[in-house]
Order: structure tokens, then C-alpha cells, then sequence
């Protein structure tokens, strides 16, 4: 079954699906492919190396940096969901992030950051996504961590710096800040703590926001470090790479992130010519996996505005990033409204879980097992997330027609979404097995979930 024929010049690319899984057909000029000779062409497997030698020769079949288009990724665990995130972004004009992993994931799933690259564009050139799309390493700690993904290709890179976020900065008193400001690595940041106080200590009324000493250098205390570490990845970027997106991300800390903190942050990152195109924020409620909003959405709504007026002050020249996005259906119109589109919604595990939904229809037996297995492991993969599902909340006693419906129920929808690590190395083959089999199935229902996450940021309304 054909699923995909591309012809350029005197040679064409087939994508076809056969009982023992896809193969790329080459008929023409085979030269730098690997694969065996049959009806139509040179029969090729969809390995790392055919990848490499395809993308040589169809560039839209590489990512490249998106700038401050408004914009989607698409965590895609199970590296079969993209022509789903294709044909869902479709006419939209939201640009997409179809290759997105962080560290953490692929440690859990066991993938290496070339293979989500590569599921990825066997994707893109299923879809024929021919447009713009990009590919972000995620949650970046370490320089050691991005060369593996500057080796793959990607063009988005998200530094975490979270780990050197000072919370306790929150309540230190002011003769505290002092000599934590005073200990920051001042060398990178090229300033020094009276010149800190010289650029910053005043009123800036287009923000309606006053910076004293106690309020400046709280933010320096809190935030310095994170400063640091974020100029120290990107400079590093700087020097093996010609043009990529940057995103600082404080979004998983403990305490949001304040007007005052946002606005230190851009400035000092404009200061020192780091190229940042967008900031997660940590904003007020609280941004669980896999569900909506938790919290007062009026509040959230002042929140964002804020944030957004400090976009507007510096030139409207990066987006505002939402995190843990997946599923914040109450978030959107508030972000879409506020930031004018200079937005980027970031999702990784709702398309996991709508795999789990065709799994629960298809294969119930399989999926009560799998659903038990997650309960047990429950208490232990929860550790490094923020979630606050209780298992004794899960429904009981539930038919086999109405399992997917638990793919709705907070509860459950969170103990199956941190879970996902633990299940991937258990039940990985036939959860694959089960997919490929429904694999249209699948790809409409991810279509549909996630028509309803992009519609509030479509820039091509009807």
C-alpha cells in the first residue's frame, strides 16, 4: 500500500506500508541508499541511514527555525503520531514542532534524540508537510546534553536552568539578597552589583512597575544564577551553530515568576545580545500534566496580561511559552488574546495518551492489565512531576465499552500520563504492535483532540 510518492527530478520516493512493516521505495538514481532490489525500485528500510541520505535531497525533510511565528509542538513518545500532528495543524498557519524530546523523556522511553528526529521525518514525508517545521531539544541542562541533539539536527533548543533558580530568594530579607547578588558570577554576566542597580533601580511607568533595592535584587538573587547558566548554553550554541531558536524555560519551579523577575530576566538577557525567541514563565495556579488549568482563571488571566505588557515593552521580539500544555483548554483564548499570537504551546503527553484511548477501544483486556500496572507504579513515577491525582479517586468496576471514557477522568488520565516510562519498557512492543495496526484509527483521533487545542491560536480563522 502506497502511502506517500514524492518525484523529484528522475527519481521517485515512495513510502509504502507492507506486511512487514513501511519501506521507502527509490526508483532512479539509488546511489547513497542502502536496501534490496525488487518490483519498482531499490526496497529501502526506514534506518538512520536512508533518513540521512533522503533528507540530502528532499531539504523540507529538515527542520529549521521557526522565529516568532506562533507556534506548536508535538511530543510524540511512540514516534508514529506526526502525520496526526500534520494533518491536525493543516490550514491553520500555527507553525509546528514536530520532533520534541527532552532528556528525561528519552531516557524513559529509551530513544536517542536521532531516532525522534528521524520517526519524526519518515512523518513529514508520510504527510507531505513540505511547509516550515522545527524540531526542539527540550529542557536542556547541560552542554553535554545539547551536542547529541546539535549532532541530529535540531533547531529549537529549551534551556532549562531551573536547577539554579534560588525559591528561597522569596522570603530572604534584604541584607540576604545583598550577599547572594554579590556572589553571582559577575564576570559572565559583564556588570557588577552597582551597576545593577544603576540600570534598574527606578520606577518604569509604561509597566506601571517599580523596582526599589528589596524588589531588584530579589529578583537577581532568584534568578542570577539561572541568568548565568542560560548564557553560558547559548553561547555554547553560539559557536557550533549558524541559526537556531532559544526558549529559557523556568516553568517547573516552585514560586510563578513575577513582573519584576520577568522583566530582570529579558533585560538582562537583551543586555548581553543572548538571540532568546521565547520565555516560559512560571505563571500563578497550576499547570498539572495531561488536564486543564487548576486555579482562578480571572487570576490567570491578570497574570498573563502582565506578562504580555512586558512582551510589548521590549518590541514584542519573543513569545510567551506554555508548558505542560497539553489540555489547558481554559488557557488558550486567555494567552492567544493577550499575546496577539506571540505564542508557543508546547505539548508532549496527550498524544501518548489519545494512543492509550485507541488501546482501551481495541484491546481492553490488554489495557485493564496495563491500567493495573500504572496504579502500582503510580507513587514512584509521580516523584518528578507536579500532579495531585489520587488513586483511591480512579473509577471502579468500569465496562469494557466505557474504558475509553477513563482517558477523560483526572485521576486516571494523570496516573496513565506519569507513568508512561515505566509502561513504554513493559509493554512497548505491543503497545507499538497494537498502534501500527490501528494506525489510522489513531492518527484521526489525535487530528481531532488536537484540533480543539489549536483552534484558539489559528491564525487562518474562517
Amino acid at each position: 500500500m502506497n502511502l506517500q510518492q514524492i518525484q523529484q527530478a528522475d527519481t521517485t520516493y515512495t513510502l509504502v506500508r507492507t506486511p512487514q512493516g513501511k519501506h521507502l521505495v527509490v526508483s532512479g538514481d539509488t546511489q547513497g541508499f542502502e536496501g534490496t532490489s525488487g518490483d519498482g525500485g531499490l526496497v529501502c528500510p526506514l534506518n538512520p541511514y536512508n533518513a540521512a541520505e533522503l533528507r540530502k535531497r528532499l531539504s523540507w525533510l529538515k527542520p529549521q527555525p521557526l522565529g516568532l511565528a506562533t507556534s506548536a509542538g508535538f511530543g510524540d513518545r511512540l514516534g508514529i503520531a506526526t502525520p496526526g500532528h500534520a494533518q491536525a495543524v493543516y490550514a491553520t498557519g500555527i507553525a509546528p514542532i514536530f520532533a520534541q524530546q527532552s532528556v528525561r523523556e528519552n531516557t524513559r522511553t529509551r530513544r536517542s534524540p536521532q531516532q525522534v528526529m528521524d520517526d519524526a521525518m519518515w512523518g513529514v514525508l508520510e504527510s507531505n508537510w513540505q511547509a516550515a517545521w522545527g524540531a526542539d531539544a527540550d529542557h536542556q541542562k547541560t552542554t553535554a546534553d545539547l551536542d547529541q541533539f546539535i549532532a541530529a539536527g535540531y533547531t529549537f533548543f529549551t534551556i532549562d536552568p531551573g536547577d539554579f533558580v534560588d525559591n528561597d530568594a522569596e522570603t530572604d530579607d534584604l541584607e540576604t539578597l545583598r550577599q547572594k547578588v554579590q556572589h553571582l558570577e559577575w564576570s559572565v554576566l559583564s556588570s557588577d552589583p552597582k551597576r545593577l542597580l544603576e540600570d534598574y533601580l527606578r520606577d518604569w511607568p509604561t509597566l506601571n512597575l517599580h523596582l526599589d533595592e528589596y524588589a531588584l535584587l530579589k529578583a537577581a538573587a532568584k534568578y542570577g544564577k539561572a541568568v548565568v547558566h542560560t548564557v553560558n548554553m547559548a553561547r555554547y550554541l553560539l559557536t557550533r551553530l549558524a541559526a537556531f531558536d532559544l526558549e529559557m524555560s523556568v516553568d517547573e519551579t516552585d514560586i510563578p515568576t513575577s513582573f519584576a523577575e520577568h522583566f530582570y530576566i529579558v533585560s538582562e538577557l537583551k543586555r548581553l545580545q543572548i538571540p532568546v525567541v521565547s520565555i516560559a514563565p512560571r505563571f500563578v495556579g497550576r499547570f498539572e500534566k495531561g488536564v486543564d488549568y487548576i486555579g482562578d482563571l480571572g487570576e490567570l488571566d491578570r497574570n498573563i496580561a502582565g506578562h504580555a505588557a512586558i512582551q510589548n515593552f521590549f518590541g514584542r521580539t519573543y513569545k510567551l511559552s506554555l508548558h505542560s500544555g497539553s489540555d489547558k483548554f481554559s488557557v488558550y483564548p486567555i494567552a492567544m488574546r493577550h499575546t496577539k499570537g506571540l505564542v508557543h504551546l508546547k505539548t508532549a503527553g496527550t498524544s501518548y495518551l489519545e494512543a492509550l484511548r485507541i488501546l482501551a477501544d481495541k484491546q481492553p483486556k490488554l489495557f485493564r492489565e496495563m491500567l493495573s500496572f500504572c496504579v502500582a507504579r503510580y507513587e514512584t513515577d509521580r516523584k518528578t512531576y507536579h500532579v495531585s491525582a489520587e488513586l483511591e479517586r480512579m473509577p471502579k468496576n468500569v465496562l469494557d465499552d466505557e474504558l475509553p471514557d477513563l482517558l477523560d477522568q483526572f485521576d486516571t488520565r494523570q496516573v496513565l500520563h506519569v507513568t508512561f516510562g515505566s509502561v513504554l519498557n513493559t509493554y512497548g512492543t505491543v503497545l507499538h504492535s497494537t498502534l501500527r495496526q490501528y494506525e489510522t484509527d489513531y492518527h484521526a483521533g489525535l487530528k481531532c483532540h488536537f484540533d480543539r487545542h489549536l483552534q484558539p491560536f489559528s491564525t487562518q480563522k474562517s
